[in-house]
């Protein structure tokens, strides 16, 4: 992602102090909401997330937005159906074309307007103009010691998120793989459609949640809930009409964690040809009747591509577990 000083950025994208720098959507959660594990699921809260860091950034930008990123997200308490939903979007650092976002999800009951937070992730936004190439953003200049740190935070993680990328963008295809393997595959609807006339970042978003949970549920035979979603990133348009494939792998345990390997692919379905739009690591728990997680059995890699993708898993964890900000709690990660 670019990064442009304020010395060197073009007159258009100069600061400006009219620019709303945050803004916060609020709703109840709706009876349509309620997912398969009787709360709103994550892909649904995803959703609420890429609709709050896009409003935050088309009102900083004043262009229409793509979603490039979407940090680490741990889902710490689950949201309820009936519930007042705050979702705040916070501009903390602009590049020459991009945003970092800084997304909040917080809810609670409506009549006494008591809410507390559910979620939180940095999201990265890209400006785009009429023809889709990225264009420039105003400088944001931090006005406050709590933005200073903010945005100290967003340039912090810049390091550890390009050693991710780097070591997803290395891995080749599956040929051999004996781990739970899901694959849905359907059309790509215009009831999908965002406001540029593609996929909207949140409905791939939901995809993602919704093939990891049938892997992890169709490996420990329980239902599953996401509580860690790892860096989903966005590194092609998908379009509606294309063949959409959502490829969910198991490639790690932990005591109760289930880590997922996510691929969407997508293109044309005439020509069959598909190339990988969005890929992320989710994990993923069991829980009994009282809602609680539980031990799942371990999984063991046994072929070379096997071996491989365990490795990828405790490689990101390890990345991870230097960075700065919150990390998986132990139980999910070691068995």
């Amino acid at each position: 992602m670019d990064h442009a000083t304020p010395s060197s950025s073009p007159p258009s994208a100069q600061p400006s102090a009219h620019r709303r720098h945050t803004e916060t959507l609020r709703f109840l959660a709706a009876p349509t909401d309620l997912g398969h594990s009787g709360t709103v699921d994550a892909g649904r809260v995803l959703e609420w997330v890429d609709k709050a860091a896009f409003a935050a950034a088309t009102a900083w930008s004043g262009s229409y937005c793509v979603t490039a990123y979407v940090g680490n997200i741990h889902f710490r308490h689950p949201v309820q159906v009936g519930e007042m939903v705050e979702v705040t979007g916070t501009i903390l650092h602009t590049g020459r074309s991009s945003m970092h976002v800084s997304t909040v999800v917080r809810s609670g009951d409506p009549k006494t307007g008591e809410l507390e937070e559910r979620a939180r992730c940095l999201v990265i936004f890209v400006a785009v103009d009429d023809g889709g190439k990225s264009t420039p953003v105003p400088v944001f200049s931090p006005q406050s010691l709590e933005q200073e740190l903010a945005q100290e935070y967003a340039l912090a993680r810049i390091p550890t998120r390009n050693e991710i990328t780097e070591l997803l963008a290395g891995q080749g295809p599956v040929e051999d793989g004996t781990a739970e393997h899901v694959v849905l595959r359907f059309m790509a609807a215009p009831t999908d459609v965002n406001w540029g006339g593609k996929v909207h970042g949140g409905i791939v978003m939901e995809w993602i949640d919704q093939a990891a949970y049938l892997c992890a549920s169709r490996y420990c035979g329980q239902d599953t809930v996401a509580v860690f979603s790892g860096g989903i990133r966005f590194l092609q348009p998908l379009r509606i009409g294309d063949l959409v494939e959502v490829d969910a792998r198991l490639i790690y345990t932990g005591n109760k964690g289930m880590h997922i390997r996510v691929e969407v692919r997508s293109g044309d379905p005439k020509s069959g040809d598909l190339h990988v739009t969005t890929n992320c690591i989710t994990v993923m728990v069991a829980r009994d009747a009282e809602g609680t997680s539980v031990p799942v059995p371990r999984w063991e890699p046994r072929t070379a591509d096997d071996q491989r993708l365990w490795q990828l898993a405790r490689d990101l964890l390890k990345i991870r577990g230097h960075a700065p900000g919150n990390r998986l709690p132990h139980h999910l990660v070691e068995k």
